[in-house]
């Protein structure tokens, strides 16, 4: 029986100093330097984890799979996804991808899951460093049809047919058991990410990565891409703070007064 655990990562821009297309609103992610997003690096440790855990189970044939959707660029985190643990990496690339927001992305990497085939995990980071949703989850988990269950701080047990996760909520946290096939996202905390060793660092240098676009995924151009987006970037301006400050020197009354008359003329204002 295969068991296969798909880990969709992103690459992230590495610094603060990032390019916007001035016509499309969106980042220009060609050309530019780029990391894993930090959160996915947990999802990575923890879809190996999974595996490693799994491996006592003589039935199961059981693979990590990392997923990236971005420029060919993008090739060299799915190196890295391998080098920390990782079977095998996809790496889905497309001109038609560019521009797609969190529904676009999702429609991708839920066909993607659909041609990795026996995907019975799927795990994501908490969120991306540069957009901050955390939409792609649970959005994926919509279109397959399987349940989603957010910020994972702990999976306390699994077989082939269930997990048990620990969540966490607000102030508290829950214990919830959900049938297999699931859809995660996972905290920080989940766990330590281990240091690439030179056997894996030598097996990513030599990996094939296998590229998927549009044929391969047998995706409606229209429904990807800025095209097939339900939300697009209006405007993106860099927001400033001014402030004015007036030092008041005098008797405490007469500093009271002159207090109250800055505020009501603000308020008027």
């Amino acid at each position: 029986m295969k068991f296969k655990i798909m880990v969709c990562i992103k690459q992230v821009p590495s610094s603060t100093e990032i390019k916007i297309d001035p016509v499309t609103n969106t980042l220009m992610r060609e050309g530019a330097e780029n990391i894993i997003n930090p959160f996915d690096v947990y999802a990575i440790e923890e879809g190996v984890r999974i595996r490693e855990r799994l491996a006592d189970i003589p039935e199961l044939e059981t693979e990590t799979v990392a997923v990236t959707m971005g420029p060919p660029q993008s090739e060299k985190i799915l190196r890295e996804a391998i080098s920390l643990g990782a079977d095998k990496a996809v790496l889905l690339s497309d001109r038609s991808f560019a521009g797609s927001d969190t529904l676009a992305t999702s429609r991708v990497l839920s066909a993607a899951a659909k041609k990795i085939s026996d995907v019975k995990i799927i795990i994501c980071g908490k969120q991306s460093m540069d957009g901050d949703t955390g939409q792609v989850g649970p959005e994926v988990a919509q279109l397959l049809g399987f349940p989603f269950i957010g910020y994972v701080s702990e999976v306390r047990s699994l077989d082939n047919k269930k997990i048990l996760l620990k969540q966490l909520k607000e102030k508290k946290y829950d214990i919830i058991e959900a049938q297999l096939p699931v859809v995660i996202s996972v905290l920080k905390e989940i766990n330590n990410p281990r240091i690439p060793g030179l056997k894996n660092m030598m097996k990513a240098k030599n990996a094939s990565i296998e590229t998927w676009g549009i044929k391969e995924l047998m995706i409606d151009a229209s429904k990807v891409g800025l095209d097939g987006s339900a939300t697009r970037v209006v405007k993106i301006f860099k927001h400033e703070i001014n402030s004015n400050t007036k030092m008041i020197s005098s008797d405490l009354k007469a500093q009271i007064d002159e207090i109250y008359k800055e505020i009501f003329t603000y308020d008027k204002n």
